[in-house]
């Protein structure tokens, strides 16, 4: 360890506000110029010249510490605060979605075509990243129609639509094809796990 190295640890240890947030830079380098220009004098009592005494260069050398320290702290934390809430730019966008009832769906469903896809306002390729508490909530890789948003939420269908009209079961994990209109997702094979056939379906339609 070196005599600088010493003196340094001797500073901190004994620094009554090293728990203290760091300074502002500006008020930092006031403080240094205030220090350097104060005369903190001794007096040789064989020749009577005057001169900075060891006090001057010790709250120097300790003016320094602190300089060096907001540095650490402006590399560490250019400026942002973790505890500060988020801002508008960090806010995520969302296209909610919900499944259509049972009575919509009452007669037989048509067989998926380019034509009734192209009709669709929403239509997306996106990765089922939770379901929770009956929503689904996808990241969406490609949007087709509508959009764009940085996430998708959909209300889970319940089985028994699942049974009568064929609509998509979301599981954590998959990738969906999922087209929807007026708000609701368009089931009956429109929306369904992701396939070459039905992606080539939703090229064509969307083209």
């Amino acid at each position: 360890m070196t005599e600088h190295d010493e003196l340094r640890d001797r500073l901190r240890a004994v620094d009554p506000a090293s728990t203290l947030p760091a300074a502002h830079p500006d008020q930092v380098g006031r403080l240094l110029e205030d220090v350097m220009s104060t005369e903190l004098t001794t007096e040789n009592r064989q020749t009577g010249t005057r001169g900075r005494g060891p006090l001057t260069w010790l709250v120097a050398a300790a003016a320094v510490l602190i300089i060096a320290g907001v540095g650490v702290f402006a590399v560490l934390n250019p400026g942002d605060d973790p505890a500060a809430p988020p801002t508008a730019a960090d806010a995520q966008t969302v296209t909610e979605l919900s499944a259509p009832g049972t009575a919509a769906y009452s007669a037989r469903c048509m067989v998926p075509s380019a034509d009734t896809l192209a009709r669709q306002s929403v239509a997306f390729d996106g990765t089922v990243t939770t379901v929770a508490d009956g929503v689904v909530t996808l990241d969406v890789t490609h949007w087709y129609a509508g959009g764009p948003t940085d996430l998708v939420r959909v209300q889970a269908p319940p089985a028994e639509l699942q049974q009568l009209v064929g609509a998509v079961k979301f599981q954590e994990g998959g990738r969906y094809l999922v087209a929807a209109t007026d708000g609701q997702v368009t089931v009956c094979g429109f929306s369904a796990p992701y396939s070459a056939d039905l992606a080539a379906l939703y090229d064509q339609a969307f083209s």
